[in-house]
């Protein structure tokens, strides 16, 4: 059976569960990382040297890397679909997938400054200028979502849900948000999804 390790409050974590889910394949996941620990000792380590979650097992094949994870899944199981057989397609999935660590980066000072840090600690300046980066990223996947329903095209794909997990933490962010209605709309569309809502757009911790 397919192994998990990580908590599910990481967003990286919430892509594979999120993809497996999709996918519907059994599977066990385990806490690992922050408050539990595990992912620092020799046994995690042998597996991913980097310490970080989530990793994956997979009949005895390991690996880890969020994004590789989708891919690797998505190919497995859903080629075709979730993973495009086209190359153009898959071309276009695959950019959205790097460029979410983009997006990552730009919300990270605002996630931990407003979710994780007590409000006396908090880098106010930091927060804004993470605010305002974010906000200029949403826009151009917002200019991008104009003529498609989902990043790569007229279909969901693994694509969608490395920035789609990213846009979750950036929409529930207690920040005022332009207005973005092709993003908003896309956004829309993942909550439709029940994989989505289980695992991806839980509250913020």
């Amino acid at each position: 059976m397919l192994k998990i390790w990580g908590r599910v409050n990481s967003v990286n974590v919430k892509k594979a569960m999120w993809c497996v889910s999709e996918l519907g394949l059994p599977h066990e996941r385990i806490d690992a990382g922050m408050q539990f620990g595990v992912n620092n000792t020799p046994a995690y380590r042998g597996m991913n040297p980097t310490g970080l979650v989530p990793t994956i097992d997979d009949d005895g094949y390991t690996l880890w890397e969020s994004h590789a994870i989708v891919r690797y899944l998505s190919a497995k199981h859903s080629a075709g679909k979730l993973w495009p057989t086209d190359p153009k397609a898959r071309a276009d999935a695959d950019r959205w997938m790097d460029w979410a660590f983009t997006f990552q980066n730009a919300m990270r000072n605002v996630f931990w400054g407003l979710i994780r840090t007590p409000p006396e600690k908090r880098d106010a300046k930091a927060i804004e200028e993470g605010s305002k980066k974010s906000h200029e990223l949403a826009a151009l996947l917002d200019k991008a979502l104009a003529d498609k329903p989902y990043v790569a095209g007229q279909t969901f794909t693994m694509g969608d849900i490395p920035i789609g997990c990213e846009v979750q933490r950036y929409m529930r962010v207690p920040i005022e948000h332009p207005k973005l209605p092709q993003l908003e709309d896309w956004f829309d569309r993942l909550l439709a999804r029940a994989p989505f809502r289980q695992h991806v757009d839980l509250p913020l911790t």
